[in-house]
């Protein structure tokens, strides 16, 4: 690895977005049935909407975040992981807004892609009227560097 250039240093970037996301009831259903269940009774969002609204309300987009990682998306981006650590559940026709951080940009030599620098990075989803995050979630993307390869 001493051969290539080190990876960018983005880690700390914050990710804190300014848009708000709001989860529809007929979003939520909509959601809900394309994949054979119904709606939650109870005004709780599928659990899925985690996701969907920290990349959406993030305050980079996809391409924003791997313009950051001096990475062109047009090269492929890879999702490699994603997890998720709740507080309580999303609701139905509340609105949400996120903060977050690159956690680290690695560079690594894989036998399959060649040279990839490893994405982590943090995003909380927190009531739009402020107060604690509902849920954390930590992705980490795979950007393979075909630019990098011997």
């Amino acid at each position: 690895m001493s051969d290539f250039p080190p990876a960018p240093d983005v880690a700390g970037t914050a990710l804190d977005g300014i848009k708000v996301f709001t989860i529809s009831a007929g979003e939520n259903a909509a959601l809900c049935r394309s994949i054979g269940v119904e709606p939650a009774a109870d005004g709780s969002a599928h659990p899925i909407y985690y996701y969907i609204a920290t990349q959406v309300a993030m305050g980079k987009t996809v391409a924003g975040l791997c313009e950051t990682c001096e990475f062109d998306v047009d090269d492929g981006p890879m999702m490699g992981s994603s997890g998720v650590r709740f507080t309580a559940p999303l609701r139905v026709g509340e609105s949400y807004k996120v903060t977050g951080e690159i956690l680290s940009l690695v560079r690594k030599q894989s036998r399959k892609l060649g040279v990839m620098d490893v994405l982590t990075y943090r995003l909380r989803l927190h009531p739009a009227t402020g107060g604690p995050a509902l849920l954390e979630t930590d992705n980490v993307w795979v950007l393979p560097r075909k630019e990098l390869a011997a």
